[in-house]
């Protein structure tokens, strides 16, 4: 019954007689804004006919083809890199930290072959070290002997220190600068103390003080150093060598990353470091490799070295139950044995298993969307000529030799006062996407927006028709009874045979 009323509506109301429906379709290949088809329907001659018909289904296959081109060189997510110098009245000064590559004091150290090991492991978080078997039960047996030694308050304490023996001149843009608070000039440090791989470093421009700035291009931040190599010493039978002050550039808000990145000056030499500000900005995945919504716990900008330290910091806490002091982060701090015992070998799975990734967008640290960076040019003088060294000889009041063996004069400045900014950008958005597809479309076809409405209209109306004649097609449905009522009762039997 409701099937068959459902027939009954169809056939009366929806679906339109087999003419109508004929003159539908005429009407619309007749008015159609796609253009050649009315030519198609409306020429009499068959030749004409054909060629338009070829015509159009030629265009039509090239604008399919142009179409799907432009969506797969979309969704290879492509990018352009453009760059773009901006020349400014002053430009901010970057943060430099200074280490002196001999670490600790040589008075206080009794046994410096065992300090420098210890410190190794501890600075093995910041830097891959691996100790070699020949020392380990010598540091293990000095370790269960010394369980109360903190590693961290000797070297805050003994080792490279800088105040006004070590540091001789300070000067930033004509105006001095002080290793240490002056009373005398009611001034507040231009350095703050922070532990690196090379024990005691000093930052000038940490991100506590306000931003320095300089207009004028050839002048910045101007340094004298005695290294004192008879005061602070390290380990050649560890491999340690070298003897001068090690440098990194970076941006205030971030931690220093050394790590190979360090520049190195030597003593009795004068380093001129001319120095640009480059700012990268990284498009985001699929485009780039960056990560907008990525915010670090401890620092204020997101960085991969500051993000890499939070992890190995997560991982060591949760595996040894405290945390190196040289990470960042509110755990309890390591002594000594967990650091042997539990950080050294941590960090050595942190590394083989890859628990602690940097770069693409898939890795625990991605890169960062924002960077700035401070490309360098080094170039290198000896320090002083003869009347230059009898004069620091007499002010200083130290030899020539003295001289030539422990000062280390940097000047760090810009090359110009301008900025370059390297921007990552998408060579193909959405609203330039649909740009080329309606292009393609009117040029090959004619068609627009509303040429789209309208085949879409009428394929709908004729998917409409199709389904209501599919419907009226089909078949009768069939009544599922009780074997019990399919048979005839008695009654119905004998008016049957009557009947009949």
């Amino acid at each position: 019954g409701v099937l068959e009323k459902t027939r009954l509506y169809l056939i009366k109301k929806l679906l339109p007689r087999l003419e109508d429906r004929r003159k539908y379709h005429q009407e619309f290949a007749s008015s159609t804004s796609f253009h050649g088809v009315h030519n198609i329907v409306q020429t009499q001659s068959k030749t004409r006919k054909g060629l338009w018909l070829l015509i159009v289904m030629g265009c039509l296959a090239v604008v399919i083809w142009q179409i799907c081109s432009r969506f797969i060189y979309y969704f290879s997510w492509p990018t352009t890199t453009t760059m773009v110098v901006q020349y400014v009245e002053n430009v901010k000064f970057p943060a430099v930290t200074f280490c002196n590559l001999n670490r600790f004091q040589a008075h206080a150290v009794s046994n410096l072959k065992i300090i420098f090991l210890i410190w190794n492991i501890v600075s093995g978080v910041l830097q891959n070290f691996t100790v070699e078997d020949k020392h380990s039960q010598e540091l293990y047996d000095f370790l269960l002997g010394n369980q109360n030694f903190s590693i961290k308050e000797f070297t805050k304490k003994n080792g490279f220190y800088l105040n006004s023996s070590t540091l001789l001149e300070c000067e930033f843009f004509g105006k001095p600068c002080y290793p240490q608070a002056s009373i005398f000039y009611f001034s507040k440090s231009d350095f703050e103390h922070v532990f690196t791989e090379y024990g005691n470093c000093f930052t000038f421009n940490h991100n506590d003080l306000p931003a320095r700035r300089v207009s004028l291009s050839g002048r910045g931040l101007r340094l004298l150093f005695d290294v004192q190599q008879e005061q602070f010493t390290d380990e050649p039978a560890l491999g340690f060598t070298d003897v001068g002050i090690t440098f990194v550039i970076h941006s205030p808000k971030e931690l220093p990353r050394f790590d190979g990145l360090g520049l190195l000056t030597p003593v009795g030499m004068h380093a001129q470091v001319a120095i640009r500000q480059l700012k990268s900005i990284i498009q985001e995945y699929p485009w780039g490799e960056c990560k907008p919504d990525i915010k670090l716990q401890y620092h204020n900008i997101y960085s991969t070295n500051g993000c890499l330290q939070e992890c190995k910091a997560r991982y060591i806490q949760d595996w040894c139950g405290c945390l190196p002091f040289v990470l960042p982060g509110n755990g309890i701090e390591c002594d000594l044995l967990k650091f042997y015992n539990c950080v050294y070998p941590a960090v050595y799975d942190i590394e083989t298993k890859g628990l602690c990734t940097v770069g693409t967008h898939n890795s625990t640290c991605p890169a960062p969307c924002e960077e700035t960076d401070y490309p360098t040019t080094v170039t290198y003088s000896s320090f002083g000529g003869e009347a230059a060294i009898k004069y620091l000889s007499a002010k200083l009041k130290k030899s020539p030799e003295y001289i030539r063996q422990n000062l280390v004069r940097i000047d760090i400045k810009y090359n110009d006062l301008s900025y370059k900014i390297t921007q990552q950008q998408k060579a193909l958005t959405v609203s330039e996407l649909l740009a080329d597809v309606g292009g393609q479309l009117g040029l090959f076809c004619g068609a627009s927006m509303i040429t789209i409405i309208e085949l879409l209209e009428y394929i709908f109306t004729n998917f409409c028709w199709t389904c209501i004649f599919l419907l009226l097609k089909a078949p009768e449905m069939p009544q599922w009874n009780n074997p019990s009522q399919n048979q005839p009762t008695h009654k119905e039997k004998k008016k049957e045979i009557q009947e009949c």
